[in-house]
């Protein structure tokens, strides 16, 4: 649901962008407006970062290869790093620049002087709808969380990404609204280029927050608490685990969730009942926890070494060696060499 509701999102600000671009150019072109050029440049490079996510996700559906075995699920974290820079380049500095021009030699808005007007409030209309496409997609998928949490903690960076963006051209339009208002009943220029400069803070303090949450999903985000305590709780539901010894979880992908665990099982007869035992584990997973898509369940047997030798699920599975002990023979199996601290 989240990456068809962010396609559609995307898709919607990228119309609305495009129109909002053409039209603004031309409002710069008839009046001299930096705040309308600020607002020009601002409306393409929204346009180019939808396109970036879009092409983002459609890279990120590629099969797996042996060179990326995990698959390409986090490109769509790098293309939205990628906007986050664009973002900051291309609109808020950009912005800023023009500001510091138009503060050099100030002039008013001498024709065409209903242009600039018409054309933003024709914006702010058009920018809304986008915006409010955003929000009822991302309200599909946000649940009761507030819109800080979700922009902060949501894995599918799409509608994160588009709800702050629209949110800035919206403001961006305010302030350009402002500044061209300002300056026809002024005349004074200044009022124009002081619009422009606070677009292009504007962009860049969106085009950091951005930065930041993306950089936090390229270097890998673990599962929400409330997934981890429902894998806890499937693994733990049978008789086929007694407890879990140490698990991590690890987004592959918006929607691709990676758990690993070592689980204390009880003895088993056969390696048949074993296996099928794990297998039940990883289906309750599944169930509980959809996104658990690729799952590593190592078995291991617990004991009280293994107790004394760490704490809570993450003690490992038996004491450290002693300074001067063996080198485990060779012909020991996989689980003992594993109880050695593996």
């Amino acid at each position: 649901m989240s990456a068809d509701g962010g396609t559609k999102a995307i898709v919607a600000a990228l119309f609305a962008n495009v129109g909002i671009a053409i039209t603004k150019f031309i409002a710069f072109l008839l009046t001299g407006s930096s705040s309308m050029l600020a607002e020009s440049i601002h409306s393409v490079a929204d346009s180019g970062n939808q396109g970036l996510l879009l092409l983002g996700g459609r890279r990120a559906k590629r099969a797996a290869t042996p060179e990326h075995p995990f698959g390409y699920g986090r490109e769509r974290y790098i293309y939205a790093f990628i906007v986050s820079i664009v973002l900051f380049s291309v609109g808020g500095l950009f912005a800023l620049y023009e500001a510091w021009h138009k503060a050099a030699k100030p002039h008013g808005i001498e024709s065409w002087h209903w242009v600039p007007v018409v054309v933003l409030v024709a914006a702010i209309v058009m920018e809304s709808f986008s915006f409010r496409t955003a929000i009822k997609e991302s309200n599909h998928i946000r649940g009761n969380q507030s819109w800080v949490h979700f922009i902060r903690r949501s894995k599918a960076p799409e509608l994160p990404v588009v709800l702050l963006e629209d949110f800035g051209a919206l403001v961006g339009l305010v302030f350009a609204l402002f500044g061209v208002g300002m300056t026809l009943i002024t005349g004074n220029g200044m009022w124009d280029a002081a619009g422009t400069a606070m677009i292009g803070v504007l962009l860049v303090l969106i085009a950091i927050v951005l930065a930041i949450e993306t950089k936090s999903l390229l270097l890998g985000e673990g599962a929400e608490p409330k997934d981890v305590a429902a894998i806890e709780r499937a693994v733990t539901a049978g008789p086929e685990v007694e407890r879990i010894i140490h698990m991590k979880t690890l987004y592959l992908g918006p929607e691709e969730l990676l758990v690993a665990a070592k689980v204390a099982v009880p003895a088993c007869e056969s390696a048949e009942e074993l296996a099928r035992g794990i297998n039940a584990v990883e289906m309750r997973i599944r169930a509980a926890v959809p996104v658990a898509r690729v799952i590593y369940l190592e078995p291991d047997i617990w004991s009280v070494a293994a107790e004394r030798a760490g704490t809570g699920t993450a003690a490992p599975t038996a004491a450290p060696d002693a300074p001067d002990a063996a080198v485990p023979h060779a012909t020991e199996t996989a689980t003992d060499e594993t109880r050695t601290g593996s």
